[in-house]
C-alpha cells in the first residue's frame, strides 16, 4: 500500500466508526431513560457480562460506572459456569453486551438470572434475539456495517457499545449528583488523583500551624514565624476565629516603615485583615489556582464558624508534582 492508501484507510475507519456512534444518537430514549433509573435504584452491584471484544467492552463499561460512583463488576460468563455465578446477588442488576444477542456462554446463565429475580438489561445489535426475548430492557447498538473488508471483525460494533455504555454510566452518574469531590474519593492515586486531591489531605494542622493573638507583641510574632517555617502566621482571637495574617512581606514592610519601634507593635497593629483563605473540603488544584492568581505562597484552611483548621503552602502543592 502507498502513503495515501493507508491514510484514507485509516480515515474511512475513523468515519465509519464515528458514523456508527452517532447512529445511536435517535436510539436514545424511553429504554435508556428505564435503564438509567434502574441503575440508579440498585442497592447493591451492577454485573457486567460479555464474551470476546464484548468482554472487554463490558470490562470499561464496569470500570467506568465504577469510577462514577455505581459500585459494578465484570464477570466472565464462561467462568460464571464454574462458580463465578455467586458473584450475581439478589438484587443485582445484570447488563450483558452481545452484539449478536446469541452469545451461548450468557444464554446459558439466562435461567439462573431469571431464578434470582436479577433484572437484565441487554446491549445489542439484535432486539428479536434469544438473549433479547428473556431481557427487561434492551439497549439497541446496531451498526450497518463493521470497519474491516468482510465486515467480520468486531469494531464499529464493539465501539458503538462502548460508547453507550459510556452514556449511561454519566447519565447514571448524573442522576446521582456525582460530583468532582465524589469523583476525587475514588481517584487517590495516579495524575488524576493529584489534581483531585483536597486540601484536607495536605494542609499543616495542629500545633504546625503558626498562629498568634491579636495583643501579641512583634517579637512573639517573629518567633512564631521562624520557629513554624511557613513565612506567615495567622492572627486568631480567643475562639480561634482568623482576624488575619502576617507575612514575611508584610513583616518587611513594616520593618522599613517602623524600624525598631516594630518591636513596640502588637500582631493586630501589623496583620492583614480579610485574607484570601480556602476550605478544607476544597480541591489542591482550586489551592494553587487561588496562589496563581494572587501571588501568594500560603493560604489559610477554614473550617466551620471561620475558625482556622489548617495551612497549604505552595511547597505542599510542588511536592504532588501535579503542576
Amino acid at each position: 500500500m502507498t502513503k495515501k492508501e493507508i491514510i484514507r484507510a485509516g480515515r474511512e475507519v475513523l468515519d465509519l466508526e464515528a458514523r456508527a456512534v452517532s447512529g445511536l444518537r435517535e436510539k436514545i430514549g424511553d429504554a435508556f431513560v428505564r435503564a438509567v433509573n434502574l441503575l440508579y435504584k440498585t442497592k447493591t452491584r451492577i454485573i457486567v457480562l460479555g464474551m470476546g471484544k464484548s468482554g472487554l467492552v463490558g470490562r470499561k463499561i464496569a470500570a467506568t460506572l465504577a469510577s462514577c460512583g455505581t459500585p459494578a463488576m465484570f464477570v466472565h460468563p464462561a467462568e460464571a459456569g464454574h462458580g463465578d455465578l455467586g458473584m450475581i446477588l439478589e438484587g443485582d442488576v445484570v447488563i450483558a453486551v452481545s452484539y449478536s444477542g446469541e452469545t451461548r456462554e450468557i444464554i446459558d446463565l439466562l435461567g439462573f438470572i431469571k431464578r434470582l429475580g436479577v433484572k437484565l438489561i441487554l446491549i445489542t445489535g439484535a432486539p428479536h434475539s434469544h438473549i433479547a426475548r428473556y431481557s427487561d430492557i434492551i439497549l439497541e447498538a446496531r451498526i450497518d456495517k463493521e470497519a474491516d473488508p468482510g465486515g467480520w471483525v468486531p469494531t464499529a460494533s464493539s465501539t458503538a457499545a462502548l460508547a453507550l455504555g459510556d452514556a449511561l454510566a454519566i447519565a447514571v452518574m448524573k442522576r446521582k449528583g456525582f460530583s468532582e469531590r465524589d469523583f476525587a474519593s475514588v481517584h487517590p492515586k495516579g495524575a488524576l488523583g493529584k489534581r483531585l486531591l483536597r486540601i484536607e489531605t495536605l494542609m499543616h494542622k495542629g500545633r504546625a500551624i503558626p498562629r498568634v493573638k491579636p495583643t501579641a507583641p512583634m517579637g512573639d510574632v517573629i518567633e512564631e514565624m521562624t520557629s513554624k517555617k511557613l513565612g506567615m502566621t495567622c492572627v486568631v482571637d480567643g475562639a480561634g476565629r482568623l482576624a488575619g495574617v502576617i507575612t514575611d512581606g508584610d513583616l518587611r514592610r513594616m520593618i522599613r516603615k517602623h524600624r525598631d519601634a516594630l518591636l513596640s507593635r502588637t500582631a493586630s497593629d501589623c496583620m492583614t485583615d480579610g485574607p484570601v483563605t480556602v476550605m478544607k473540603g476544597d480541591l489542591a488544584a482550586e489551592a494553587l489556582n487561588i496562589m496563581e492568581q494572587n501571588r501568594i505562597t500560603s493560604l489559610v484552611v477554614l473550617g466551620t464558624g471561620e475558625r482556622v483548621e489548617g495551612i497549604i503552602h505552595l511547597h505542599d502543592l510542588w511536592r504532588t508534582e501535579m503542576f
